[in-house]
């Protein structure tokens, strides 16, 4: 007779969960892979300029020619990848990240390459990244579903973000061991893996889109989606200071600081690591927190962003900036998980990818000016000055988001119930908003704010403390 006690092997194997799907663990695999690559090279990049006879202009130009691009095409990558397979689009995105960095690498390993050389491939990354990032996103919302879909988001992050802290470490050992030229090769056989991945995605479950009247048609449909959310315009708006003041602080004001004041490069990259490791510790709460009004938690934990740009002015000693920056980095992954899951919920499907471009443009536009200005504003006001008056506009700008009473009182529902946006009805170039589901309240606008929500509910023990929001929302390469 059989034991009973004995029970199929296979009833002992670990499940996975349900909301970890196929597609959700290739595009989760695919992000670490190109994330331990990406970090290395960006940094590659930059050493690949200097070790050719470059200088720090040199470098900027590079990296502008990177960013350009990326602002530039975003919103035609967006209405492509709501157009045609989503996943296609990343394969073809990743196969010309894939070949411009393996020219990269070529040009560095044979000597000494041009620096308009550089610029030009640096700027075919850029331009594949602008239709990757709205397929991307896309294609990951679309590949999960339920009441636990920012546990998913958030694991998506952790491992997103473990990745980056790695690849980052591995690619500067590898370039003082073997030069930056192996790390940009190492780059582009990581695009190859990750666009091979990405080609086993199941789009079956995706309907197919009608035909529509064109590019431009798209765009102007995915516009009215964008402008007709009053939560999702207003903190594009918001983001598009944010991340121009912390992109100037972190870039430029920075490794100054840490130069003339704290002692050196090395207190600087603490810091950065204490940010990486605050990252890692939002995701784990993140997938244990569940808040019911999620753009509020998310935009409460915009303010401590403000903190490294204030430790820096004081500035405070490395240890104090390293808890700034921790701090910053958990809060900006609350924001960041909290914003997917806003989307994911209230964005109709196929119209995520050109939403996201929206996003990612309004986010990301105002950065190049910003770290241009940098310099000059510095020498205009002094540079505690300046950073002073970055954390009091990112304070202020965040104050400001809170008068949006969709901000403080969209809830978090544990049906997808997204529905598209009435095209303007009546000729005035503005869209209808849709009709609440029943049970919900109707929607309030700025002129009918009726004072402050209620307190913020938690799921579970812990409670909390931010590019794709907005770019530190959004998934990876």
């Amino acid at each position: 007779m059989r034991n009973p006690a004995a029970s199929p092997r296979t009833s002992s194997r670990p499940r996975r969960p349900e909301w970890a799907g196929r597609n959700y663990v290739l595009l989760t695999a695919a992000a670490v892979v190109t994330n331990l690559g990406t970090h290395g090279a960006l940094i590659a990049a930059a050493f690949a300029v200097l070790q050719s006879g470059g200088d720090g202009g040199d470098v900027g130009l590079v990296a502008a020619a990177r960013t350009l691009p990326l602002v530039l095409f975003l919103l035609i990558g967006g209405a492509i990848a709501d157009r045609v397979p989503r996943h296609r689009v990343m394969v073809a995105a990743n196969a010309l990240n894939c070949v411009s960095q393996a020219a990269f690498a070529y040009l560095v390993l044979a000597g000494e390459p041009q620096l308009w050389q550089m610029m030009l491939l640096t700027a075919l990354c850029g331009t594949g990244q602008a239709f990757f990032n709205p397929a991307a996103e896309g294609m990951l919302m679309s590949s999960v579903s339920g009441d636990q879909v920012s546990r998913a988001f958030a694991l998506f992050r952790m491992a997103m973000h473990g990745a980056g802290i790695g690849g980052a470490a591995l690619g500067g050992a590898m370039i003082a061991a073997f030069g930056p030229g192996w790390v940009l090769a190492i780059d582009a056989a990581a695009f190859a893996v990750a666009g091979a991945l990405r080609a086993f995605l199941d789009v079956s479950h995706i309907r197919e889109r009608e035909g529509g009247g064109g590019l431009l048609a798209d765009l102007r449909e995915g516009w009215q989606e964008f402008v007709g959310r009053p939560w999702l315009w207003s903190i594009v708006a918001q983001f598009s200071i944010v991340v121009a003041l912390v992109g100037a602080a972190e870039s430029v004001y920075g490794p100054l600081v840490a130069r003339d004041e704290l002692g050196g490069a090395r207190p600087w990259g603490l810091s950065l690591a204490a940010f990486g490791v605050g990252t890692l510790v939002g995701a784990l709460l993140m997938m244990r927190w569940k808040p019911r009004r999620m753009l509020l938690a998310g935009t409460l934990c915009v303010f401590p962003i403000a903190l490294p740009s204030a430790a820096l002015a004081v500035p405070l000693d490395v240890y104090g900036l390293s808890a700034a920056m921790f701090v910053s980095g958990v809060a900006i992954e609350v924001f960041g998980v909290s914003w997917m899951t806003t989307l994911h919920q209230e964005i109709p499907e196929d119209k995520l990818s050109r939403v996201s471009a929206y996003d990612w443009f309004g986010s990301t536009a105002m950065l190049p000016l910003s770290t241009a200005l940098a310099g000059p504003a510095e020498g205009v006001f002094g540079r505690h000055e300046a950073l002073w008056g970055s954390a009091t506009l990112i304070v202020v700008v965040t104050a400001l988001v809170l008068l949006v009473p969709d901000v403080r009182n969209l809830t978090r529902r544990t049906k997808r119930i997204a529905t598209a946006l009435p095209a303007d009805p009546d000729g005035s170039g503005a869209p209808t908003a849709p009709a609440p589901p029943a049970g919900l309240p109707k929607p309030i606008t700025p002129a009918e704010a009726v004072g402050p929500a209620a307190p913020v509910e938690a799921v579970g023990p812990a409670a909390p403390a931010a590019p794709s929001g907005p770019p530190t929302a959004h998934p990876a390469d």
